[in-house]
């Protein structure tokens, strides 16, 4: 079963069903059941996108904030050499994929040095070896600073907030503060320092933010165009807000694959398998979507994300003869013919003939195909995704597939995608822990991000 549009991926579930894997995978009119079940769903995203009540629905159709985003980055590009973008979870992972599509994470050394751009770095940990080595190797004078927390409470993003400007006070290079308008912490840092604030819309989570300031000011920072990162998501979204029936909605599909995959065939582990480089991100980010999403009241299946054809060599064996208890989603590239071709005379006459006049998107074609059918082969159910090139346009729609795929299947189990509750526990616990029991949560509820 594939859906048929014209988004700039195509997606498959045919390798999922019991005529392809067998006992692991789904009867026909049993996933049609749960198909049928995300009607609901997809009328509230319809309600939603038509009242302009859900910011993640309204993103796609408004440019206006571009101009004012592409104005902070010709100055933080004409005044910057580094620019170090601190955030957790959402406030990062959106920016860190957009911003990859430029330069690829295996990379040691950003093009953009080279390209008149500033290089990007990311604090989204608080390793303090980490943070040694990071500003020890940057001049404070042309280090630019983004600073993301929607709640403006993340204690996270301000303690490096704290410690860079304790570290060059007069001397440090342009701070950018993306929060969420009125009082906060962040944001009385923001006014103390004079830092240049942008918005975050405060109804928008950090997870769901990726089309937002938080996501697409790293993005066109590193050249990403953002308006076209915008047009594929817009794309996605068209086909959820338009009449169609489920099963031509892309994301009512993957949505409903994966809570019946759990509630019927006991998958407990979804693995996100991307073969692109720039893409590898990506994983990260889906996980923390997914798992902050759907992991609520018992709940939802553990993320789990990969790289190939890394993890073929590391992870494969584990899942052919593991246990049978996960869903696969395969995202694969049109990549034969791409790449450096090997030297044709030196492979026939000593190394590898096979390889001979090969490129080496010839050998990720043929390796995304032999692992695709490798796992369904012992029965492992693959969802496979499959797109032409990882651009700013291809990514965005990638991202709002999942949304609200994320979205479609927790209304599904019956939870909030929204919230985290979870998570701002374990904050208040921490800044209680740093304050003395006694120590007032100045913060408020943190409110995720």
């Amino acid at each position: 079963m594939a859906s048929d549009s014209d988004l700039p991926y195509r997606q498959s579930l045919d390798p999922c069903f019991d005529m392809a894997v067998g006992e692991g995978g789904l009867d026909h009119d049993l996933f049609r059941r749960w198909l049928a079940r995300t009607g609901d769903g997809l009328a509230e995203l319809r309600a939603a996108a038509a009242s302009r009540t859900w910011p993640l629905l309204t993103l796609p159709f408004d440019d206006s904030d571009l101009a004012d985003l592409a104005a902070v980055t010709r100055h933080l590009a004409n005044t910057c050499s580094d620019v170090v973008i601190a955030g957790m979870g959402g406030s990062s992972l959106g920016g860190r994929l957009l911003a990859g599509l430029a330069d690829p994470p295996s990379l040691s050394e950003p093009a953009a040095a080279v390209s008149g751009r500033p290089r990007l770095h990311t604090l989204d940990n608080i390793d303090p070896w980490t943070a040694d080595a990071l500003v020890a190797r940057l001049d404070p004078a042309t280090t630019g600073w983004i600073l993301v927390s929607k709640s403006g409470g993340t204690a996270e993003t301000l303690i490096h907030a704290l410690a860079v400007r304790r570290a060059g006070p007069g001397r440090a290079g342009p701070v950018v503060v993306v929060t969420s308008p009125g009082d906060s912490p962040l944001a009385r840092f923001a006014d103390a320092t004079g830092a240049i604030r942008l918005a975050h819309d405060p109804h928008l989570a950090g997870r769901y933010s990726l089309l937002s300031v938080s996501g697409l000011l790293p993005a066109m920072l590193a050249g990403v165009d953002g308006r076209a990162v915008r047009d594929g998501a817009r794309a996605v979204l068209a086909e959820v807000t338009s009449a169609r029936a489920p099963e031509q909605v892309a994301p009512a599909l993957g949505a409903a694959l994966n809570v019946a995959m759990a509630e019927e065939r006991g998958v407990s582990q979804t693995i996100i398998l991307p073969y692109v480089d720039r893409l590898a991100p990506f994983a990260l980010w889906y996980r923390q979507l997914w798992a902050e999403s759907t992991g609520k009241s018992g709940k939802g299946t553990t993320p789990v994300d990969a790289l190939g054809a890394v993890d073929q060599h590391s992870q494969l064996q584990f899942w052919l003869h593991g246990p049978a208890d996960k869903l696969f989603t395969v995202i694969t590239a049109d990549v034969a013919g791409l790449g450096p071709a090997a030297d044709p005379t030196l492979a026939r006459a000593v190394v590898a003939p096979w390889l001979a006049g090969r490129t080496v998107g010839d050998l990720m074609a043929a390796e995304q195909e032999a692992t695709v059918q490798t796992l369904t082969g012992h029965g492992r159910p693959v969802r496979r995704l499959t797109i032409a090139r990882p651009d700013g346009r291809t990514v965005g729609a990638l991202a709002m597939h999942f949304m609200l795929e994320t979205v479609l299947a927790c209304r599904l189990w019956q939870v909030d995608p929204f919230s985290q509750p979870a998570v701002d526990e374990g904050k208040a616990l921490a800044r209680r822990i740093l304050a003395g029991e006694d120590g007032d949560d100045e913060s408020g509820s943190g409110g995720g991000v």
